[in-house]
């Protein structure tokens, strides 16, 4: 073999098996996770949480992942099933795991056993490197990148991080870190969190996403096992790693995704309250949104619908009678019938109808919102029909008495029938 043809030699990228934890139960996000696991909850009109995870995977190129499952299922199941099928030709596909109890009588205990009950799927696949990642934030990552810095550094663990205000941090999983950024301890919620070196104000707060090598995640699973803790990663992998594996932590402030602006550097979201999903959505419908949806060369993928196009009817402008929609995003089945919207998500299927007003809200699948009806800054789950002179969000004394509300946001459940 001659000089050139060894010199254009590269090394094999690593083998990379993606592991999305999704069996989160997100109480604090309660009416709308009664009946569906946190990662299943709709967002953006015709998203849902997961989708976000599985986008930042495909979009980098990592097309072997698998969905650990287990609160309330059924919905993510039918939304990965029917929506996220890859080429099985080229062996790419998203698969969802089901809590199987199998080792044991016990459901999962935590994040780390969720993956060591199902450390089949890890020894079945083989791989380089394991990607374990959260199911429910919304934020883009070229995941390509946090991979690079990880094997640059022949780490054994790194964790990625977002840059946070230290009065803020306190709400977070903390890591302290050296001048390399390798780690040097992690807190959960602490009052002083520890700051960045060179960055003072500034403290670095864990994303839950993780790259580890395959043996030293099996062998850390393992350990943990035979111990009496909460079998988290974060409460107790990474403090029982450090020190004693190369862990690293990569700065997600510096990742890039093509065509970014510079107002999305950074955005992540962990959407775990009413009040913080709510903020998500109105995030996706300002004039410059700090996160873009609209981005062809880093797309949100989903399940596709076959619905219609959103329609709006009626400009009677002499009677008020006009199908009005400004600053909101309407979604593939929508009629816009004589009514208004302001500042609104319409997930599919919804109705408007004449004369009502629409205002700071997010209607999920099949809403319809009566004649005359009024709706300000509130959350209609799925299938809730509105009668006509309803009033949602405008006297807080009567919402109190039928919904639940949360920071100022009324909830309306799923199916809820209005007497």
């Amino acid at each position: 073999m001659d000089s050139v043809t060894i010199a254009s030699r590269r090394v094999p990228a690593p083998r990379v098996l993606a592991l999305v934890l999704a069996g989160g139960e997100g109480r604090r996000l309660w009416p709308l996770t009664e009946d569906r696991a946190k990662p299943a909850v709709p967002i953006g009109g015709r998203y849902r949480l997961i989708d976000f995870v599985l986008s930042n995977f495909v979009n980098s190129g990592i097309a072997k992942i698998k969905v650990l499952t287990q609160y309330k299922s059924d919905s993510l199941n039918t939304h990965i099933a029917r929506g996220w099928r890859l080429s099985s030709m080229l062996d790419q596909y998203v698969e969802v795991v089901p809590a199987q109890q199998r080792r044991g009588r016990e459901w999962f205990r935590g994040s780390a056993d969720a993956i060591y009950q199902s450390l089949n799927v890890i020894t079945d696949e083989n791989p380089d490197l394991v990607a374990v990642f959260g199911g429910d934030h919304m934020y883009k990552m070229d995941v390509g990148q946090m991979l690079d810095y990880h094997t640059d550094r022949e780490a054994e663990l790194t964790v990625a991080a977002l840059p946070v205000p230290v009065a803020a941090a306190r709400a977070f999983g903390v890591i302290q870190v050296d001048a390399s950024w390798q780690m040097l301890s992690f807190v959960e919620k602490p009052a002083d969190p520890p700051e960045i070196p060179g960055r003072p104000g500034w403290a670095l707060a864990s994303m839950g996403n993780y790259i580890f090598s395959t043996a030293t995640l099996i062998e850390e699973l393992a350990k943990d096992a035979e111990e009496e803790s909460a079998h988290d990663f974060g409460r107790n992998i990474l403090p029982q790693m450090v020190g004693k594996k190369r862990v690293w932590v990569y700065d997600f402030a510096q990742n890039e995704v093509p065509d970014m602006h510079e107002r999305e550097r950074g955005y992540w979201r962990d959407v775990g309250t009413i009040e913080s999903y709510w903020q998500a959505n109105m995030d996706l419908i300002q004039v410059v949104p700090v996160f873009d949806l609209y981005n062809p060369k880093w797309p949100v993928h989903t399940s596709p619908r076959p619905l219609a196009p959103a329609k709006f009817v009626f400009a009677d402008e002499e009677n008020a009678r006009m199908g009005i929609a400004t600053d909101s995003l309407v979604s593939e089945g929508c009629i816009i019938s004589g009514g208004r919207i302001d500042r609104s998500i319409l997930s599919p299927g919804c109705r408007i109808n004449s004369y009502s007003h629409v205002e700071e809200s997010i209607l999920l699948e099949g809403v319809d919102v009566g004649r005359h009806a009024r709706v300000r800054k509130a959350i209609i789950d799925k299938g809730v029909r509105i009668p006509s002179g309803e009033s949602i969000g405008i006297d807080p004394e009567r919402d109190a008495r039928r919904f639940t509300i949360s920071d100022g946001i009324v909830v309306v459940p799923k199916g809820y029938r209005f007497e």
